[in-house]
């Protein structure tokens, strides 16, 4: 039996939030000062009430090096923030405007 799933959220954000050990040869996000801009990410989309935008903070995404990142879905777009500036613009322009922010896409190679 096949199930249709509503689409609950317009956009929804994976944010990566893990910590590793200080000197891992992988890194983290977390080291990289992501906990602060998703923290600042989650404190505008309630400000706003944009209940249109989930939010989940996640374990590793596999891009330690790159960090810290964040994806948007259905769009399945990389962004790399790092300023709380950053994280406000892609709430403007990508949730509200609906126009990715070019400038902070990654593009990621495995």
């Amino acid at each position: 039996m096949e199930y249709e799933l509503p689409q609950v959220f317009k956009h929804h954000v994976f944010g990566c939030a893990q910590q590793r050990p200080p000197g891992h040869p992988k890194g983290s996000c977390a080291s990289r000062g992501a906990h602060p801009l998703l923290q600042r990410l989650d404190q505008i989309v309630q400000a706003r009430g944009l209940a249109d935008v989930g939010m989940a903070w996640t374990g590793c995404l596999g891009f330690c090096q790159a960090g810290p990142l964040m994806v948007v879905y259905p769009e399945g777009i990389w962004y790399r923030p790092e300023t709380e500036e950053d994280v406000e613009e892609i709430v403007q322009s990508h949730f509200v405007d609906g126009k990715p922010v070019e400038r902070l896409i990654m593009v990621l190679q495995r």
